[in-house]
Order: C-alpha cells, then sequence, then structure tokens
C-alpha cells in the first residue's frame, strides 16, 4: 500500500470514543481549551488577582499576617518622587530601545534581502546576541562601562586625564543601558522585518521600475506599505520588551546610584526583596501592568490602522 493510499489519523479517529451525542455536537471542540484556560488561571489569573489584593495590604512578603490599608499604598506611590523618575526611565528603555531596534533591523533587513555573500552568516552574527542572557550581557557591558578598568575608559584615559563616570551619572546611565538593550535585540527587529521584506512579490518592485520609480520611490510606495504587518509585530514585541526591562538594569547598576536609573520592574524587586514591603511592590506591579497594556494597545490600534489605510 502507497503512503498516499495510507489511512492518516485525524482528528476524528482520537474523539470516536466520546459519547455519541456529544461527539456529534461541535460543542466537544470548546473541551480542547480547557487545559489552556487551567493553565492561564494558574499561572496568570490568579498570581494577577493575588497581587491585586496584597496592593492594599501592608504585606511585608514573608509574615501569615497581613492589615489592609486601603488606598494607602496607591497615594503614596502618586506622592512619591522616586516613582515619577522612574516611570520616566521605563518609557525611555521601552519606546528609545523599540524605535532604535526597528530603525537600525530594518536597516539590516534592507541589506540582508539582497544577493549578497555570506547572507545567512551575517544575519546569524546579527542575530547572536538575542540567544545570551540579558544578565550575562548586562555583565559582560558592565565591565566595558566600569569607572575604574572598564576598557572604554581605558581607551579614553590614552586621550585624556580623567575617565567618564557612564553608569555612575543619571544623565547618561539610561541612555547606555538603552543602548545595551538595543543591541542585544535588533536581531529580532532584523528577523521580523526580514520576514517580511521575503514576502514581498517581486513583480511589484519590477513593475514600480518599469514606470520609472527609482529606489527610494519604490520603498516609500510599495516596500513600506507591504511591510506594514511585520513593523507591527517587532514595534509592539519591542516595546513591551522595553518597558519591563530588568535584567540589564539589574547586571550594569542595579538601579543605582539610588533609582537614578530604575526602571518599575527593579522597583518593584527591590521593594519586595530589599525592604520587604511587598504591598507597595504590588502596587507599583499594578501600575506596570496598566503601563505596558495602554502603551502596547495603543501602538497596535494605530499600526493596525495604519496597515488598513495602505491596504
Amino acid at each position: 500500500m502507497s503512503v498516499r493510499n495510507r489511512e492518516q489519523p485525524n482528528l476524528k479517529s482520537l474523539v470516536r470514543f466520546m459519547p455519541e451525542k456529544l461527539r456529534n455536537s461541535p460543542a466537544w471542540l470548546n473541551l480542547l481549551y480547557v487545559p489552556a484556560l487551567l493553565l492561564f488561571g494558574l499561572f496568570i489569573l490568579y498570581p494577577f488577582i493575588r497581587g491585586l489584593m496584597y496592593s492594599f495590604t501592608n504585606w511585608d512578603g514573608y509574615s501569615q499576617t497581613f492589615k489592609w490599608i486601603g488606598l494607602s499604598n496607591y497615594r503614596r506611590m502618586f506622592s512619591d518622587p522616586d516613582v515619577a523618575r522612574v516611570i520616566r526611565n521605563t518609557f525611555i528603555y521601552g519606546l528609545g530601545s523599540a524605535l532604535l531596534q526597528n530603525i537600525i533591523g530594518l536597516a539590516y533587513a534592507l541589506f540582508l534581502n539582497q544577493n549578497i555573500r555570506m547572507r545567512a552568516l551575517t544575519r546569524t552574527i546579527i542575530y547572536l546576541p538575542a540567544i545570551i542572557s540579558p544578565l550575562i550581557m548586562g555583565y559582560i557591558w558592565y565591565f566595558f562601562f566600569q569607572y575604574n578598568g572598564g576598557a572604554i575608559n581605558d581607551i579614553i584615559l590614552l586621550f585624556a586625564d580623567e575617565p567618564v563616570n557612564l553608569l555612575g551619572d543619571p544623565d547618561t546611565n539610561v541612555w547606555m543601558i538603552t543602548i545595551v538593550n538595543t543591541y542585544q535585540f535588533l536581531g529580532v527587529a532584523m528577523v521580523i522585518l526580514l520576514a517580511g521584506l521575503q514576502v514581498i512579490p517581486k513583480e511589484f518592485h519590477e513593475a514600480a521600475t518599469i514606470d520609472g520609480a527609482g529606489t527610494l520611490s519604490r520603498f516609500r510606495h510599495v516596500t513600506w506599505p507591504l511591510l506594514a504587518p511585520a513593523v507591527t509585530v517587532s514595534v509592539v514585541l519591542n516595546v513591551i520588551g522595553g518597558l519591563k526591562l530588568f535584567d540589564v538594569i539589574t547586571a550594569m547598576t542595579n538601579s543605582g546610584p539610588g533609582y537614578s536609573s530604575a526602571s518599575l520592574s527593579t522597583l518593584m524587586y527591590q521593594l519586595y526583596f530589599g525592604r520587604q514591603d511587598a504591598g507597595y511592590a504590588a502596587t507599583i506591579g499594578n501600575l506596570m501592568f496598566v503601563i505596558i497594556s495602554v502603551v502596547s494597545f495603543t501602538f497596535l490600534f494605530y499600526l493596525k490602522r495604519r496597515e488598513t489605510s495602505l491596504a
């Protein structure tokens, strides 16, 4: 018997042992959602509800008892000057990294979409940092940026008398972390955008060339509109990743000096484990959830509308 004629297992054969009344009804397909819903409820919904509950308490994270304090943690959060700076840092990490990752990633994608030698090797090298643990990546770059004995300062001392405190200066450390995060994950943006470029039919570019369109005109009127779905995916993923940045900050500055380079993720971590202030940490976590949800859905809504308008 040939492979083509051999009976293949299918979904109907897997449910032949179900009761006939249930098997003949399409409602049984809903049972396939149950495992996913159980996992979602156990590992996402339940912890979220517990975190929301703890934000109205003074729980220290370890004690079996705690006291309900109402909205005190939220009033404290909105009057805390450190929180305002941390929110600013979080937006820089999220929006700054996403902007740089997608601009540089698009440039790499356009370059690698051409018929050049060693294209696969180049793509691998660019993407390689993304598979390294962000914590390890942060420590690697820490040894480049550190004040005493850092590789960059060793080079600077060849031409100047004093090293530069890149990680200890509140005006520069946030941007150093943003650059490192951009470097590590721009390969992800490159892969997504390159995949979007490779599904654009070549006939469209050929027709535009015959009509006399130049390189920039073809990019503006052919490539960019058809690349819109890939841009949406890349931007939203990078924005979410940047807004919840944690590992690189911990490795490079540990949120310091003070909270000058902290994000909402690292602030929440330090409040819980450093100050044993789990109730307030849960409040910061809820704020981070709201910010990430609002920003990501705003970008998704805007970029989806752009896809429709360009179609």
